[in-house]
């Protein structure tokens, strides 16, 4: 029975997708989105019911669900690994998962395409389980491209708009740059193992040379890097800001941007093995949190603070992996679904309350017109920030202090200004939406109203995890959570050593965490609430600053030019030659019949149409003799089959007998 509740998992969104997808035009909406929830609410059960059975038993097993791929020295089957990394995995996508779909029924009501939405949204759930559930990396490949197009659905939701179809578009592009290096890497594997299974290959690993161990690692890197948003890859989730706010909680915050984090977590045995790559995946972590987080500062779209957020703390989690810390990023990971998932609900709140509005410049004084809102949203903002005792400041301060007792002194510091920058404008786009004196249009104000409670009660849910949820990793590098992963996450050659959570350098690093997260919190507090003028005066004063991160380092106009654009000349010039000379040697046959009655001869043909059919006119002058066998006389098709074989027969003899027949 625990095997069939395993493949139940991804079933239920699966029927959900066929149901809605195929016969949702036949029913309610009411019906179209409880299929929606439903489905996903109960995977969320069996999820639970997978986490008590792993941790009663503390056994990895496999569950084979479909004998798929066998032939040569390839086996693969479509089956599931279940261990306590599948099972955080698990609880975090179905968990939040559910609560975004209950959120959205609130939020799409009245939208055009409403079952469309939820289709998609069931279609996501299935490719991200099946990522999180594979036990091969070909079963991780299929979730890893299907939330990739889901990615392109959703972000593109509302098709009509060029902005949306844009973002999708370049969604798509870039995770496709990710995906080659990804592609490599499987390949590079079953070049060295033979196989695509997790734990065989984790077995043999102990064989590669660290040269090869490299080449994979850094692929996989590749992979990850363009789906988890680092440096260089991260331009495509700023944009994916166009599609429904749920979207950008639920694929964009919560789940598919973590799956580059989880893959390099369940791939930790090669990175082990490969320093310079570890190294790579730090400084990769370190370098894209500190420059997200440095535009973050001056947005002024709310969704895209928060969408530099998570680019940031995805650096975070990068950070954590690429010192070893794999427990620490796993741990961030939960915590980060939590709270940012909270924050993105919130802003749809917000959105929704001021009927679409999404610039903070134009909001303020909000905080007593939603306060449900107002004070769901200040909790995400305590717990991303690291203020004590949320699940942000537990799983955040795990890194830094990691970094700094391992001596990886410059990471702290990338990691340290970091935090403190998250503080800053995390508060900064508190106090801009729901403090201060409103800067809402006089239309949109007599409207503004709160959220129902469809879309409230998730909120709670959040608010509360994001609360309570880093106590399990307490006390730091030794709680619950640590000691559930301890067997999936143990380094190779040993475990990096813990270190004691009451020795006094770890409680110094504890409150230095504090100290800047509050920091931040009081420069923010200083600028935007206390003397709101001196913010500006400091733009004023720092023009060529400021404009460089409102316009994000101009990275995306670096790419235009150096790709973008060049691309496109190609493309021109691909399409003349294919105007001007591939037309000029086919033709359609089509274009033949029509022109025979303006040109009569053959060289009047050639003549009337420059050329353009030489090969198409040939082809058609071939095909209208061999036309004639085809007289639908049944004695003239037995006479050609007879001499047919005749000829076969006569050849085949020739051959045998070696008598210098024509195949001799």
């Amino acid at each position: 029975m625990s095997d069939l509740i395993v493949i139940l998992i991804p079933i239920f969104p699966l029927v959900a997708v066929l149901l809605n997808g195929l016969l949702g035009g036949r029913y309610s909406h009411d019906v179209a989105h409880r299929l929606a929830w439903g489905s996903v609410g109960l995977s969320f059960l069996c999820a639970i019911g997978v986490f008590a059975e792993t941790l009663n038993s503390g056994v990895a097993r496999e569950v084979v669900a479909y004998k798929w791929i066998f032939g040569g020295d390839l086996t693969v089957n479509l089956a599931f690994l279940i261990d306590p990394l599948t099972c955080i995995m698990l609880l975090v996508v179905t968990g939040v998962g559910f609560l975004i779909h209950l959120y959205s029924v609130g939020y799409m009501h009245g939208e055009e395409g409403f079952t469309r939405f939820f289709t998609y949204m069931n279609l996501f759930m299935v490719s991200m389980l099946l990522l999180v559930m594979g036990n091969n990396y070909l079963v991780l490949f299929i979730g890893w491209e299907g939330v990739g197009l889901c990615s392109y659905l959703l972000i593109g939701y509302y098709y009509d708009k060029v902005s949306a179809a844009k973002a999708a578009s370049k969604a798509f592009v870039v995770n496709r740059i990710g995906d080659a290096g990804f592609l490599l890497a499987i390949f590079l594997v079953f070049q060295n193992f033979k196989t695509l299974d997790y734990q065989q290959v984790f077995a043999q690993a102990g064989q590669l040379s660290t040269e090869m161990a490299t080449a994979i690692t850094l692929c996989l890197l590749i992979g990850a890097v363009g789906k988890s948003a680092q440096l260089p890859l991260y331009t495509w989730l700023p944009d994916a800001m166009e599609g429904p706010t749920p979207v950008s909680a639920l694929i964009h915050a919560a789940t598919m941007v973590t799956a580059g984090v989880y893959m390099i977590v369940r791939n930790h045995v090669l990175y082990d093995m490969a320093p310079m790559a570890m190294t790579t995946v730090a400084y990769v972590g370190g370098v894209t949190a500190l420059f997200a987080a440095t535009i973050g500062l001056v947005q002024t779209d709310i969704k895209r603070v928060l969408a530099y957020s998570t680019v940031s703390q995805l650096g975070y989690m990068f950070l954590a992996c690429g010192i070893g810390a794999y427990t620490a990023a796993v741990f961030h990971l939960m915590t980060h679904a939590f709270f940012k998932a909270l924050l993105f609900l919130s802003a749809g709140s917000v959105i929704h309350a001021l009927h679409g509005e999404q610039d903070i410049m134009k909001m303020g004084g909000l905080k007593s017109k939603i306060p449900w809102t107002h004070g769901l949203f200040l909790v995400g903002t305590l717990a991303i920030a690291g203020i004590f005792p949320l699940a942000g400041f537990w799983s955040k301060d795990e890194i830094l202090a990691h970094a700094f007792l391992h001596g990886h002194f410059v990471l702290y510091g990338m990691a340290a200004v970091g935090a403190f920058l998250t503080a800053f404008y995390m508060f900064r786009l508190t106090y801009l939406t729901f403090y201060g004196r409103s800067r809402v249009d006089h239309h949109t104000a007599e409207h503004i109203h709160e959220s129902p409670p469809i879309m409230l009660g998730p909120l709670v849910v959040l608010a509360t995890l994001s609360v309570i949820g880093g106590f399990p990793g307490v006390p730091p590098e030794d709680g619950w959570f640590h000691h559930f992963l301890h067997k999936v996450t143990a380094q190779v050659g040993g475990e990096v050593s813990g270190h004691d959570a009451g020795s006094g350098l770890v409680v110094t690093l504890m409150l230095a965490a504090t100290a800047i997260a509050l920091a931040g919190w009081g420069l923010a507090h200083y600028l935007y609430s206390l003397r709101t003028e001196t913010a500006a005066a400091w733009a004023e004063r720092s023009p060529d600053v400021y404009r460089t991160l409102l316009n994000k380092y101009y990275v995306d106009e670096l790419y235009d030019a150096l790709f973008v654009e060049p691309t496109k000349r190609l493309g021109l010039v691909w399409d003349w030659f294919d105007r001007h000379v591939i037309d000029r040697l086919v033709v359609g046959v089509g274009d033949l019949t029509h022109s025979s009655a303006a040109a009569s001869t053959w060289l009047e043909k050639y003549v009337i149409y420059g050329g353009l059919n030489a090969i198409g006119y040939a082809n058609h002058l071939l095909a209208r003799s061999w036309r004639k066998i085809q007289s639908g006389q049944v004695h003239h098709y037995a006479a050609i089959i007879v001499a047919g074989l005749f000829i076969l027969v006569h050849l085949v003899l020739a051959w045998w007998t070696g008598s210098g027949g024509i195949l001799r």
